[in-house]
């Protein structure tokens, strides 16, 4: 075997090994298991929350942080930097909404819609989901534009007014967020 094609066999072998288990039923069954424990598991954070609800809490907080790095970074002019950072927290904040948010608003209060919006905390989630959906909207606008990745009509040219108002509505649903997890799982009044 010529000494140029032992790399590729090297790669090729185990990727075709993979790709034959990640087809198979029992690793469906396994991810399953995986994402119950995901779901259901008891939470780290000493509260009545399961691990979803725990995992959502820090990553939004961890997004929280990094943006306000980012908004340091365009005060101190460091441009290239502030873009980056924002891109990184927008995915981040992307992946935590599409991954345990959506899923719990969707499993949990969205079938008791409008009937229970007065009851517990229906209205709070629901005024969440509505802000946190026009922040995330809006921060994927920004960083899209940011990149010059939308069409050029869209391209505005107040880039503070926008990134201030994509930060505002990104911390207001944060607030809104926290204080939806003390009143249900710290306070118990969900």
């Amino acid at each position: 075997m010529p000494s140029a094609a032992r790399p590729l066999l090297t790669c090729v072998i185990p990727g075709v090994i993979i790709l034959r288990y990640i087809r198979s039923a029992q690793f469906r069954r396994t991810l399953e298991c995986v994402m119950l424990a995901f779901l259901f598991g008891p939470g780290f954070l000493a509260t009545r929350a399961r691990l979803y609800a725990d995992v959502a809490l820090v990553l939004t907080l961890l997004t929280a942080a990094i943006f306000t790095v980012g908004w340091r970074l365009a005060v101190d002019r460091q441009f290239r930097t502030h873009r980056w950072t924002q891109t990184a927290a927008v995915i981040l904040n992307t992946l935590a909404v599409l991954i345990v948010m959506v899923p719990s608003f969707v499993i949990y209060i969205l079938p008791g819609l409008p009937d229970k919006l007065r009851e517990g905390t229906y209205g709070i989630t629901t005024l969440h989901a509505i802000v946190g959906t026009l922040s995330l909207l809006f921060g994927v606008f920004v960083v899209l534009r940011a990149h010059k990745l939308v069409p050029r009509r869209w391209r505005f040219k107040n880039y503070k007014l926008f990134m201030r108002t994509s930060y505002a509505l990104y911390m207001l649903s944060t607030l809104i967020g926290v204080i939806l997890y003390v009143l249900v799982y710290a306070v118990g009044t969900g």
